[in-house]
């Protein structure tokens, strides 16, 4: 089975109101680096996208950033990045950046970080694909997303094997732990999507 040979990185534009999401951010670049997983984000230069893209390119990394045209326009880019795409939409990042990505990883962010991770755990709930989806939780940032998703299991609008399309690990440690040990499936399911 293939080794994860690029991993997607959701996380915020903004860095938080804790030196320790930014800390996570950057030890989560340096290891993508290490371990020879190229980096794919959604190409901002602020915040936590700019903390992983910096630590990963500063480690000798590979990083492909995925940006709409209109947040170019405000300036908010990587220029730095191995290589830049920019597309015609939101809808249209989401896709490149799945294109692109053996694996997910969510770090700490908000409603875009969190519409990312949703929608990416719904493609895998309906069989588009099988890509491991990894939650990075810092300091208890995983919570609510795993409040929203027990809330539906518990309403009745999920059933309960919700909860192993993804898995929730304690800080960025864990998860380079945890993406060494991964391998995908042969002919996964991404060509469905």
């Amino acid at each position: 089975m293939p080794e994860i040979r690029t991993v997607a990185v959701f996380c915020g534009a903004q860095p938080g109101d804790d030196p320790a999401y930014r800390a996570a951010a950057a030890r989560l670049g340096r290891g993508l680096a290490a371990a020879g997983i190229g980096l794919v984000f959604g190409g901002g230069r602020v915040g936590l996208m700019g903390a992983v893209a910096d630590a990963a390119l500063a480690a000798g990394g590979r990083v492909e950033g995925v940006i709409p045209e209109f947040l170019t326009k405000w300036e908010v880019a990587h220029e730095g990045v191995t290589d830049l795409t920019v597309t015609d939409s939101m809808h249209t990042r989401k896709r490149r950046m799945f294109d692109l990505s053996d694996a997910f990883v969510t770090l700490p962010g908000g409603l875009g970080t969190f519409d990312e991770t949703i929608e990416i755990v719904t493609w895998k709930q309906l069989r588009l694909h099988d890509k491991p989806i990894l939650v990075c939780d810092v300091l208890g940032s995983a919570a609510a997303f795993l409040a929203l998703v027990d809330d539906a299991i518990t309403r009745g609008f999920a059933r309960p094997e919700v909860r192993a399309l993804f898995e929730v690990l304690d800080g960025a440690d864990a998860v380079l732990d945890r993406l060494r040990a991964l391998h995908l499936h042969p002919g996964g399911e991404s060509a469905r999507l």
